[in-house]
C-alpha cells in the first residue's frame, strides 16, 4: 500500500510539472475475467495504445478479478473488463469493450498526452 501511495504521489508531482518539463507517468490497472476472448482483446489493445502513446511512461497492471477479488474490491470493480487510471489525477474507469482504440484513448483523456 505505502508502494501505491508513493506512485501516487510521484506521478501527481510530474503532473503538476511547468509547461516542456516532462509528461507524466500513467498508472493503469486493467481488471479482466480469466482468458476470455474479451480479456485477452482488451489486454492486447491496452497494451498497444500504452506502447503507442506512453512509451517508457506508464505502468500497467492486468489483474485477474477472479484470482486477486480484493484487488477488484478496492476499486470498487463491478463489471469486467475495466481500466482504471489512478494517475495522473483524477482517477478514470473505463468500464466494457476496450477492443476500440478510439474509446480507450477518449475514456483516458491519452489525445492531450499523445499531442492531439
Amino acid at each position: 500500500m505505502d508502494e501505491l501511495r508513493s506512485e501516487l504521489a510521484a506521478a501527481a508531482d510530474e503532473d503538476r510539472s511547468p509547461p516542456g518539463a516532462p509528461s507524466p507517468w500513467y498508472i493503469l490497472r486493467l481488471y479482466v475475467t480469466g482468458r476470455t476472448p474479451s480479456s485477452l482483446r482488451a489486454i492486447a489493445r491496452v497494451r498497444e495504445v500504452c506502447e503507442e502513446f506512453l512509451p517508457g511512461r506508464y505502468q500497467l497492471q492486468v489483474v485477474d478479478i477472479y484470482q486477486q477479488p480484493a484487488l477488484a474490491g478496492g476499486d470498487h470493480i463491478t463489471a469486467a473488463p475495466t481500466l482504471v487510471r489512478r494517475a495522473p489525477g483524477p482517477l478514470r474507469k473505463l468500464i466494457g469493450n476496450l477492443s476500440d482504440r478510439e474509446r480507450i484513448l477518449a475514456g483516458l483523456e491519452l489525445g492531450s498526452a499523445a499531442g492531439g
